[in-house]
């Protein structure tokens, strides 16, 4: 179990082998900062692609040691691509970051047939978060990629979260399968699909998790919720996993918990199921949450 992001970071600088990331676009100053700041710290090395000179003039400016980074000086966010994937798929990274680029314009390479790093496997967004008065980190799973999946799609979701889990150190982690209520609703899409996927762990299908749904949000992340409602599970309170009903409600969920919780609230977040896991983070990102989404990535890139 994780308490806070900094345990994640000393998980990670234990790795015998550092990880090369491969940054898109790389004359940005937040995300060479955060870079610079993850190879100091002895996690990754930096593979920078995009206008060598305003790199380096960055970096000056900035005082950014990148001086162990290898440079593909490349220009057009396009051309930035199309080189950085190049190098991901040809096994001169191991993760990929977007730098000063627009979302569309990388995915757009990624998921190329001919050229991409598509696997077969769904592609979705994992978000690990801190929250303000749990007691441990959780993740949060889809936020930022599939906008209203099905009940296959929501396993993919799940066995990708569970796979990022197990990076981290977590042999079975606690899946919470969220509803509005923790009760069967036939009428409610999002409780049918979550009954079906309970019995699908029941059956073994679902493995290297503990499985718990419906269930609700409180009763997933409080303890004495459960209690006071007689619910019993050992995911009730202790939950590892939230797997939403959809895009939406893991947008809005995640926002919440960053926006309006007391200032601790942190997210690191990538998008798993391609060929090396993808750091796409808003540009209004803090410099904290680029860095420790390059130290989530790092860990989930591990093979």
């Amino acid at each position: 179990m994780l308490k806070d992001f900094k345990e994640m970071a000393e998980l990670v600088k234990q790795h015998p082998v550092k990880k090369r990331l491969v940054l898109a676009c790389a004359h940005d100053e937040h995300s060479l900062e955060a870079v610079a700041h993850a190879c100091k710290e002895g996690i990754i090395e930096a593979v920078l692609v995009g206008r060598e000179a305003d790199i380096k003039a960055i970096a000056e400016k900035e005082g950014l040691d990148i001086s162990a980074a290898k440079i593909y000086d490349v220009d057009g966010d396009v051309e930035c691509a199309k080189k950085a994937v190049e190098l991901i798929r040809e096994g001169e990274g191991d993760f990929l970051m977007k730098g000063k680029m627009q979302t569309a314009d990388l995915l757009r390479e990624v998921v190329n047939k001919e050229t991409g790093l598509r696997t077969g496997n769904i592609m979705s967004h994992f978000g690990l978060f801190q929250i303000p008065h749990y007691h441990k980190v959780c993740a949060l799973t889809d936020g930022g990629m599939i906008e209203n999946p099905d009940l296959e799609k929501k396993v993919a979701i799940l066995n990708n979260a569970v796979s990022v889990m197990h990076s981290l150190g977590y042999e079975n982690p606690n899946v919470a399968v969220i509803c509005a209520a923790e009760k069967f609703n036939k009428r409610a899409q999002e409780s049918v699909d979550a009954v079906a996927i309970k019995e699908m762990y029941e059956k073994g299908e679902i493995t290297g998790c503990t499985v718990e749904a419906p269930i609700s949000y409180d009763i997933a992340l409080h303890k004495d919720v459960a209690e006071f409602k007689g619910f019993e599970s050992p995911v009730a309170g202790e939950a590892d996993i939230l797997l939403m009903p959809g895009m939406a409600s893991g947008n809005m969920l995640g926002k919440a918990w960053i926006l309006n919780g007391d200032g601790t609230g942190m997210m690191a977040g990538m998008v798993v199921g391609a060929k090396a896991p993808i750091v796409l983070v808003s540009r209004a990102a803090s410099a904290d949450e680029k860095f420790y989404s390059i130290v989530l990535a790092a860990a989930a890139s591990t093979k």
